[in-house]
């Protein structure tokens, strides 16, 4: 996560939607922006919100009312992917209804956002042979939105983990946005080493010691903007593989078993561990001043299910350029 100073999205207002940790908070709290709202439903992601900003999300979001809901100038929400039944020949805003989706669309259709910006796994551009993203598609269009969509990989923007997501920029019509641009890769100039902590007393129960680890015989020398898989443990499947820390990251999770579930394992000092829930927050762009669970399975699992605030700022950038001072009040 980095600073940006003099944005033209400063004083704008955003709604935070299944908020988890607030990682499009703190992307659109670091251009200036104000946070009028939040939902979460996962009460020990209440809990670690409230720690952060001070405030308790408000909870299940199918129940809220969306007259209740301040005006804002942004939407922001990273849905789940639930799965969109879709039957018969329709499509659009009565397509998307018992979805989760629909709650985010009844809500922009009712506040009527400039801007709606949403995030999800890289397989909903292709769920249901993409009639998924179809619906959302129409939908947005049908409530008077431009819809944009790219796959953009983190360790494309400065953050070395391997991690696909789609993103989703929609600007209301009168904006007249016809045309936008995602950001464009910049170099990987860190890799996993940069973001491990340097108090092994906090990661000393972390390492491991079995009789069943196998090494490939990889020279642990060169750094790369790729995996760089080094060895095993037992027989080698998800959470039980060991990478190099002069690679990126493989995919933080939110489930998954093995011995090192959901961080994966890397060979540190020459010994192999799973990552800290600190390190996981690193990767996931977040700050060193944010509390972080004291559960430490809590912690794993949201960051799994987080946000990388660097991809949104770098999207954010080109958002702002799409923002004339002309339609700050519209």
């Amino acid at each position: 996560m980095f600073r940006v100073e003099n944005s033209p999205l400063e004083g704008y207002t955003f709604i935070d939607l299944f908020a988890g940790l607030g990682g499009f908070r703190l992307a659109l709290e670091s251009f200036g922006a104000r946070c009028v709202y939040s939902s979460e439903w996962n009460k020990f992601a209440q809990e670690v919100y409230k720690e952060n900003f001070g405030e308790t999300p408000a909870g299940d979001i199918t129940k809220i009312d969306e007259r209740s809901i301040p005006d804002h100038d942004i939407l922001c929400a990273g849905f789940p992917c639930q799965a969109f039944s879709i039957s018969g020949k329709q499509r659009g805003f009565e397509d998307s209804r018992g979805t989760l989706f629909f709650d985010v669309a009844r809500i922009v259709k009712f506040k009527k956002p400039k801007i709606v910006f949403m995030e999800n796994v890289k397989n909903f551009a292709t769920h249901d042979k993409g009639n998924t993203l179809q619906v959302v598609k129409g939908t947005m269009e049908e409530l008077g939105y431009t819809f944009f969509y790219k796959v953009l990989n983190a360790a494309d923007y400065g953050i070395p983990q391997n991690r696909e997501r789609i993103y989703m920029v929609c600007f209301r019509s009168d904006l007249h946005v016809n045309e936008f641009a995602y950001p464009e890769p910049i170099p990987l100039l860190k890799h996993v080493e940069d973001f491990i902590l340097g108090d092994e007393n906090l990661t000393s129960n972390l390492y491991i010691s079995r009789g069943d680890i196998l090494f490939n015989g990889t020279k642990d020398d060169k750094h790369s903007n790729r995996t760089i898989r080094l060895g095993i443990v037992n027989k080698g499947g998800q959470g039980e593989r060991i990478y190099s820390t002069k690679g990126i990251a493989i995919t933080l999770s939110a489930n998954g078993g093995g011995i090192f579930a959901k961080t994966g394992g890397y060979l540190i000092h020459g010994r192999p561990r799973k990552l800290h829930p600190r390190e996981c927050a690193r990767l996931m762009g977040f700050p060193d001043s944010y509390k972080i669970s004291a559960n430490k399975n809590q912690a794993y699992k949201q960051f799994g299910n987080s946000v990388v605030i660097d991809v949104l700022q770098f999207i954010l950038f080109e958002v702002a350029k799409k923002l004339a001072p002309a339609n700050r009040n519209q």
